[in-house]
């Protein structure tokens, strides 16, 4: 199945399973969600992920996290940056998250960063989604 935005499929997977209370959830792999999903992981977003299979058929999977009282971690996952409408943002003007509670996560020349990465190194990008 051909997919044109991958990001925003990997977000509404992640979104679907936790409003399911899935423990983990499948997808196509790709260097851009993996990242993301480290990125989703060093936040405590998430438990962890892992790549599995070789070549065409690798998939990423994704361990949801939830509270003791079976909270999502993640309350919400907004994509930003479209195909059809690409964001981008200086580092003056990197947009905070639920005013620091939540993590933007650009796409920069040094990779895949969160807001305060950005921030902190001095460099803009495409906003790729918004994580509280």
């Amino acid at each position: 199945m051909s997919v044109n935005d991958p990001i925003a499929d990997f977000l509404t997977r992640i979104r679907n399973a936790g409003m399911a209370k899935h423990d983990t959830v499948e997808m196509p792999h790709s260097k851009m969600k993996a990242e993301v999903a480290r990125i989703l992981q060093e936040q405590g977003y998430i438990n962890g992920y892992s790549e599995r299979g070789e070549g065409a058929k690798k998939e990423l999977v994704v361990e949801l996290k939830y509270g003791p009282d079976g909270e999502r971690a993640i309350h919400g996952l907004r994509r930003v940056s479209r195909p059809g409408r690409r964001t981008y943002r200086k580092q003056a003007n990197i947009p905070r998250v639920l005013d620091g509670l939540g993590v933007a996560i650009l796409s920069t020349s040094r990779g895949i960063l969160t807001d305060h990465e950005a921030r902190r190194a001095g460099i803009g990008g495409e906003v790729l989604c918004f994580v509280y």
